[in-house]
């Protein structure tokens, strides 16, 4: 497998990056999670959105999912399609069909007149393992304010987790446990006045990497506020394998 980062700005895009999206490949079959602000155009880049096969969306703020109005113009409006023409499956919570629909329709009245699944195959994520292609996607519920997951990608005996966002949780520690790669939100600095059940800092990804034995971490959605640098120390400091800054454009192999 190979994770190419569209974008790894924390909640909103940052000066150098798009807000988070990613792809994962594994020979011709490619997958997207999350795409948020600006993400499309970076995958544009990468990819044909047509050859996508399919995406998984972790929650539904907009800086891991609002290109997804993006995407439907793509595929609702170029002129030169593939055909015969099919639905992107798209695997999000529970109310993922109508938060796009509503992001898509420009008034109240437009909304009741806006359906994606010409599109679309909408599909729940949660419920524990899917497959994708050649892929294996298990899911697990973590601590967020909204209905959010982490996210676990196995293809020939390898093995991603993406913790989406998450404060510590023990079913995000679970999920992670013993993965090839850790890709972790740190989206600020440890400090004790941080808000509980929101996000990780450098410390608790890092503590995150070591609890679970993962054999690499990367580090993702920092804040456009947060200094990288901080949050890499702090990740280094309290894990002893590979710890990495993700960057928009890179790619890493699992």
């Amino acid at each position: 497998m190979r994770l190419t980062v569209l974008g790894c700005s924390g909640s909103l895009p940052g000066p150098d990056s798009p807000a988070a999206g990613y792809l994962v490949r594994a020979g011709e079959f490619t997958i997207g999670l999350d795409l948020g602000n600006g993400t499309l155009g970076a995958m544009l880049r990468h990819l044909d959105p047509f050859d996508l096969g399919g995406v998984a969306l972790s929650h539904l703020h907009p800086d891991h999912c609002a290109d997804m109005t993006a995407l439907v113009v793509y595929l609702r409006y170029h002129p030169s399609p593939p055909l015969p023409r099919r639905r992107l499956a798209v695997y999000g919570p529970s109310e993922t069909a109508s938060r796009l629909a509503a992001a898509s329709a420009a008034s109240a009245a437009e909304l009741a007149r806006t359906d994606l699944s010409d599109v679309f195959d909408v599909r729940p994520l949660a419920g524990g393992t899917v497959h994708i292609g050649p892929f294996e996607l298990t899911c697990a519920p973590v601590a967020h304010p909204c209905e959010s997951y982490a996210l676990r990608v196995r293809h020939g005996g390898r093995s991603l987790v993406y913790t989406g966002d998450s404060g510590p949780c023990e079913e995000l520690s679970t999920l992670a446990n013993g993965a090839d790669v850790l890709l972790a939100e740190a989206t600020w600095t440890e400090h004790p006045s941080r808000p509980k059940d929101l996000h990780l800092s450098g410390v608790q990804a890092g503590r995150l990497a070591a609890t679970a034995g993962v054999g690499r971490l990367l580090l993702t959605h920092v804040a456009p506020w947060t200094e990288p640098s901080a949050v890499l120390a702090e990740a280094r400091g309290v894990f002893g394998g590979p710890v990495e800054l993700v960057a928009a454009g890179g790619s890493y192999q699992v």
